[in-house]
């Protein structure tokens, strides 16, 4: 069985984003970039199940430019066993990248999809969704536990996901799409000696025009803008000066 995971290249978590001065979107030159967090807990989901003896072969893939490689090899540095790279300049909205992982998963006929929930450079929470429906699969989103195998047949999948009312347990037959929540699992280290190992695995490259992909954006940016600064507050020196306060001048009651 195949496991096949989406890692994303996005500004790292702690940097502070800076928005262009012309407006255009988000500065990322001379700014660190990593794997986008909800990544690498699909790395290590996929680690994990293959080290259960669920999975035998764990792919990353990523779509974008050529420093996109660096985020495989950060992938492979966790464990994974080789990387698939779709090279493109085009900007990729999530209905573009969707495809484009569709169109991979054709190739490499995976059972199991695992993609992070979402990406913290737009927050999309699409990818997953969309590729589950273009590919005819069930879906699993959110996920805070997975277990495969574990049901009546060799072919079930157990997923427990997280919702607004609090854990909602579902099973599925192979294959599926998973997306991960934080509290899936904890991300493992790269160790020294796998990071020297990653240099040597294999990364597939290939551009969306050998895969028949269409990725033309279909949204447009208008204008990116830092959110309005808010104002220090002020102390009140009792209950009835706070609401007159509240009721006068910030008219909440």
């Amino acid at each position: 069985m195949k496991a096949l995971v989406a890692v994303k290249r996005v500004v790292d978590y702690n940097v502070k984003v800076r928005v262009k001065a012309d407006h255009t979107g988000v500065e990322t030159a001379n700014v660190k970039m990593s794997m986008n967090p909800f990544d690498e807990i699909a790395i290590e989901e996929g680690l994990r199940l293959r080290e259960a003896g669920t999975v035998e072969e764990v792919i990353a893939v990523s779509a974008g430019i050529q420093q996109c490689q660096e985020t495989i090899r950060t992938a492979l540095a966790m464990g994974a066993d080789r990387g698939v790279l779709v090279l493109t300049d085009v900007e990729l909205q999530p209905l573009a990248v969707a495809k484009l992982l569709k169109a991979v998963i054709d190739k490499e006929k995976p059972e199991i999809v695992i993609i992070g929930k979402q990406a913290i450079d737009d927050d999309c929470n699409q990818t997953g969704q969309m590729l589950a429906a273009l590919l005819g699969w069930p879906q699993a989103t959110f996920a805070s536990k997975v277990s495969i195998g574990q049901g009546e047949h060799p072919g079930d999948a157990e997923v427990t996901r997280e919702v607004d009312g609090g854990l909602e347990t579902i099973k599925f037959k192979l294959p599926i799409v998973v997306t991960t929540d934080l509290r899936l699992n904890e991300p493992r280290y790269a160790s020294l000696p796998n990071i020297m190992k990653a240099k040597k695995k294999p990364i597939d490259t290939v551009t969306p025009e050998q895969l028949g992909v269409d990725v033309t954006p279909r949204l447009v940016t208008l204008k990116v803008e830092e959110p309005v600064k808010r104002q220090g507050g002020v102390k009140v020196g009792s209950v009835e000066e706070l609401v007159s306060k509240l009721k006068t001048e910030a008219r909440v009651i």
